[in-house]
């Protein structure tokens, strides 16, 4: 513990108090920040005959998005598809709810490779996990079917003596591709300003042909001419 005149810093271990305070706060000032003011719990359970607990998720929704805090299901029961049927719920309840997308992360010896099988797409993940393992993030649109995404790297080389311009113009596009069901995973860019590495998801490949078409697109190229940065494209997938 240290103090100063008046104030005192504690470090402790659980505070249900300052857990609530801090909950309450921070949905204060988030729902200010967003416009969105509908956060709520969301609960899937499967019992049997006796009432005892076979299966359970834990989640969330917050405007358009929802989430999965936790999925187990008891030891003697799996491999009996209570999983799947879990998330089906949760899916099927946040659409309800008007949500358009789902998050979830895994540790590497839970259940990633149950959350690919199900459309759930790769986002990111942590290394450092205890025991040499990693933690998995993931996304899955409520709205789109998750095979017709498109995942997209792309190089970009900004031309010499037009760096800032290049940059401009990079930030106008790849702010057009929300229109086109179109994300920015990362944005990446080498020490020298010179380079930047985009990984970006298109929901459809339709949804990426008509980014490329897109005029305003074109015209912001048209307008920067020689001073417009070159770009190679790979479509990559997740191994």
């Amino acid at each position: 513990m240290t103090s100063t005149a008046n104030d005192t810093l504690q470090v402790l271990g659980a505070d249900k108090e300052l857990e609530e305070r801090l909950s309450a706060e921070l949905t204060a000032f988030n729902n200010r920040a967003t416009g969105a003011a509908d956060e709520a719990d969301l609960s899937v359970r499967v019992t049997d005959a006796d009432g005892g607990l076979v299966a359970g998720l834990t989640g969330w929704s917050w405007g358009d998005c929802a989430g999965i805090n936790m999925v187990w299901v008891r030891a003697d029961r799996r491999s009996e598809g209570w999983g799947g049927r879990l998330l089906r719920a949760a899916e099927e309840e946040a659409r309800r709810r008007g949500c358009t997308q789902m998050s979830v992360s895994s540790f590497s010896f839970q259940a990633p490779e149950f959350y690919r099988r199900h459309g759930y797409l790769d986002t990111g993940r942590r290394e450092g996990i205890p025991g040499g393992h990693v933690d998995h993030h993931f996304w899955k649109s409520l709205v789109t079917d998750p095979a017709a995404a498109v995942r997209l790297v792309a190089l970009v080389e900004l031309a010499p003596g037009a760096v800032e311009a290049g940059r401009a113009y990079e930030d106008r596009v790849l702010g057009l591709l929300g229109r086109h069901g179109g994300r920015v995973e990362r944005r990446l860019r080498t020490g020298d300003g010179r380079t930047e590495v985009h990984v970006i998801r298109f929901d459809t490949r339709a949804g990426y042909e008509s980014a490329l078409a897109d005029p305003e697109r074109l015209a912001l190229r048209a307008d920067l001419g020689d001073a417009a940065p070159t770009t190679r494209v790979l479509e990559v997938e997740e191994v």
